[in-house]
């Protein structure tokens, strides 16, 4: 069997170029998700009674299975089937869907005391939002994101189901060749980049919100 080594350096170009594309398709939408799910998780959670049909909605959204949606997307939005925007939409919604009853949770985990007082200190809706809700929130949120990005990391491999280069064309080629070096090392590096996702969550989460690690020790 060709070692790890061996088929690394001899496949090196290819397989940089499918790291690259991995990093972006697991990344971003991750980040747009979170973008989306702010203002959906406060609305839901501003308004209750909007809160259980919203995000009943999208747990069913988030157990649509992945290839299903990676095929039905390019008849819905006109693009190839290998257009990697398929799996950026895809992946999109899946985050959204994870993260909007996260987002929604955080808030109202925020004690209702804290907030009276940042009224009474005459902050706007707005204010309390920007300079006390959504801080206070961020320890559940980043945890919310953490499982967004570890779960974007693996769905992305299914991608190479329809085709999409990524690392996840690893796990075809030792099928392919029937050799499990390539799946060994493509199971290592999708492990690296979600150990990686993660460690950088928690470190973006720490840094915005250093009471929280104050008032835990």
């Amino acid at each position: 069997m060709t070692t790890l080594w061996t088929y690394l350096t001899d496949n090196w170009s290819q397989i940089s170029a499918w790291t690259v594309t991995t990093l972006w398709l697991a990344s971003l939408p991750v980040l747009a998700g979170l973008v989306l799910a702010l203002p959906c998780g406060w609305l839901a959670y501003r308004h209750r009674w909007a809160r259980l049909p919203f995000v009943s909605a999208m747990g069913v959204v988030y157990t649509v299975p992945s290839v299903m949606l990676f095929l039905v997307l390019p008849g819905v939005l006109g693009t190839k089937i290998l257009d990697p925007v398929n799996v950026v939409i895809a992946l999109t919604l899946y985050s959204f869907a994870l993260l909007v009853r996260t987002v929604a949770d955080a808030l109202a985990a925020v004690p209702e005391l804290t907030l009276e007082t940042a009224a009474a200190m005459g902050q706007t809706t707005w204010q309390r939002f920007r300079r006390v809700h959504l801080p206070l929130a961020v320890p559940v949120i980043g945890a919310g994101l953490r499982v967004a990005a570890v779960s974007n990391v693996s769905l992305v491999s299914v991608a190479s189901v329809i085709g999409t280069a990524q690392l996840g064309q690893l796990f075809i080629a030792g099928n392919n060749i029937s050799s499990l070096t390539p799946i060994v090392l493509g199971l290592i590096f999708f492990t690296t980049i979600a150990f990686v996702f993660d460690a950088l969550i928690v470190l973006a989460t720490r840094l915005v919100s250093p009471w929280h690690q104050a008032v835990t020790r």
